[in-house]
């Protein structure tokens, strides 16, 4: 997992190791939601990250379920170089955890909020992986189904891992309604916000405005609640800028692909990661 290089990340930090079963605790990586991520340590001293849903989570079925269901998830799709590795997951002393290989490295959001020269650098080839993370998932039968800057780390010498499947799904013959309606309203497709039957192209959606998102350094459809969101997703004339509008430096060929993935009509969108992947190199010449 990753090392977010904020300088407070040790401000937590215990003084000395704490033992979490054959583990070691050495330093609070992350908080965020439900869980906490740790750099942890084995007798053997090989270097992991840990991720520990938090005992306040003991009586939230939900996310727990989602916990256990990322694990799994990710243990059928991690062997892939753009999809974080998978150790094993399991139960210590009642606490859920997942045991992760350990990257040094920030997330997307992060690298943009610093304007770090890693992002700037490997933008077109940052794109890509992230697409081709995506194509993998979408192969092994899943839907990420939270696909944000957030979950999209990058290494110092700009590999991406893709992370965090807790809503993660089986990739549907067919769209198909869902009884809960996880995921970040920004990220979120029409179909999804307007409680329909979806399917993969939720995740292209995403993607496109997390494509955006990095590129403009704005989000492409702004809003303080899912309706506003959706209003606006469903009516472009209302203030939706064109990326290279915002950012003259976007080539012409990458703007296409991303308003591709942004189509409010699914049908419309690319059908599959494997053909945005194909356009992407073509417009980056990669």
């Amino acid at each position: 997992m990753s090392s977010h290089g904020t300088s407070d990340s040790g401000a937590n930090a215990p003084v000395t190791p704490t033992q979490f079963g054959p583990y070691y605790l050495q330093e609070l990586i992350n908080s965020g939601g439900m869980a906490d991520i740790w750099l942890a340590t084995n007798q053997k001293g090989e270097h992991f990250a840990l991720r520990r849903l938090r005992d306040t989570s003991f009586f939230n079925f939900t996310a727990r379920k989602r916990f256990v269901r990322g694990c799994e998830i990710l243990s059928q799709i991690h062997n892939h170089d753009c999809v974080i590795g998978y150790v094993e997951h399991g139960k210590i002393a009642g606490s859920l955890y997942l045991l992760m290989e350990y990257v040094e490295a920030s997330n997307l959001k992060q690298l943009f909020a610093r304007d770090d020269p890693v992002l700037a650098e490997n933008i077109g080839d940052i794109l890509i992986d992230m697409a081709v993370g995506l194509e993998h998932v979408h192969d092994s039968g899943f839907m990420h189904l939270d696909v944000k800057p957030e979950n999209v780390l990058v290494s110092r010498n700009a590999r991406v891992r893709l992370v965090d499947f807790d809503l993660a799904q089986p990739k549907p013959e067919k769209p198909r309604k869902s009884s809960d309606n996880p995921g970040t309203p920004a990220y979120m497709a029409p179909e999804q916000l307007l409680r329909q039957p979806f399917d993969h192209r939720v995740d292209i959606f995403a993607y496109g405005v997390s494509a955006y998102e990095v590129l403009t350094g704005k989000k492409p459809f702004v809003g303080d609640t899912p309706d506003e969101i959706l209003r606006k997703q469903l009516d472009r004339s209302l203030d939706f800028i064109p990326p290279r509008e915002l950012n003259p430096d976007i080539p012409a060929a990458l703007e296409k692909c991303i308003l591709k993935c942004l189509e409010r009509d699914p049908d419309k969108r690319y059908p599959y990661m494997s053909v945005l992947v194909r356009d992407l190199r073509a417009a980056l010449y990669v």
